[in-house]
């Protein structure tokens, strides 16, 4: 009689799974126990502390795997290619934008010239959302590991500085195509950081598909979104038993060949 009481527990946890106030489910693949957090890597002093409940699922966790260990001091702009001047690799229409969006952003357009635009895009992502409020000792990969190693807890990256900056130089173009959405999604991406920050300090997306605004075309969504979570699915799959917080950026929670269906799928 008690097995068939544990078996019908475990299946009404498996049918109706815990909700959290922030994004994040929970998902057992065989021996391994995950906890799904969808992080955002820049926040605001509100999002401080950690969730309570997130604090816990840390404290017992044997592990916590993050895309990349943002505290070990490495940064992706630290040594720059020397490219073509800007003109000669965006329209005119481009250009004017890219100018307009360094003045509000205070970056002075001559300085990044010669840039690769991965490089350019990613400066101006950056200070477009600490111009929103958002710091990266606010963020949750940052809370997180900063936790982790204060309780002396194993840190797995998934992908690494390193992998991550590899990744970024191997765009076509040393990237032009993910500086031109920067430009032309300007607007929706910082909707989009509000959007987010929201799911931490409001609410979570109650759908695993939520109606989200694009910022990268197509090609960019397969390299920097689609592939990556196939890579992560092997990675965690491959996991010896145990319990783990697992801390990846909250869009490959959700939408099309998002990561934890992919792990439903096995």
């Amino acid at each position: 009689m008690g097995k068939l009481l544990q078996k019908a527990v475990a299946l009404w946890r498996k049918l109706s799974p815990i909700s959290y106030a922030y994004p994040a489910q929970d998902m057992a693949l065989g021996a391994r126990q995950l906890h799904l957090v969808g992080s955002i890597h820049m926040g605001t002093q509100t999002m401080m502390p950690l969730p309570a409940a997130l604090q816990k699922k840390l404290a017992r966790a044997d592990a916590l795997i993050v895309e990349a260990d943002i505290t070990s001091g490495a940064s992706p702009f630290s040594a720059s290619e020397i490219c073509p001047p800007l003109a000669e690799r965006l329209s005119e229409r481009e250009l004017e934008e890219l100018q307009r969006v360094c003045r509000e952003v205070a970056i002075d357009a001559e300085v990044i010239d010669r840039l690769p635009a991965w490089q350019l895009a990613l400066m101006l992502q950056a200070q477009q959302a600490q111009r929103l409020g958002l710091r990266t000792d606010y963020g949750i990969d940052f809370q997180l590991l900063s936790a982790a190693k204060a309780q002396g807890k194993k840190i797995i990256e998934l992908e690494g500085p390193q992998a991550q900056l590899d990744l970024l130089k191997a765009l076509p173009d040393n990237g032009l195509s993910l500086l031109q959405d920067t430009l032309q999604h300007w607007h929706t991406n910082a909707r989009l950081l509000q959007t987010m920050i929201g799911w931490w300090l409001e609410t979570p997306p109650a759908d695993s598909r939520p109606a989200l605004p694009g910022t990268f075309n197509s090609a960019l969504n397969e390299v920097l979104m689609l592939q990556r979570n196939q890579r992560w699915r092997q990675d965690l799959t491959a996991l010896p038993p145990g319990e783990y917080v697992v801390a990846v950026g909250a869009l490959h929670l959700y939408g099309e060949g998002n990561l934890p269906d992919l792990l439903k799928k096995g």
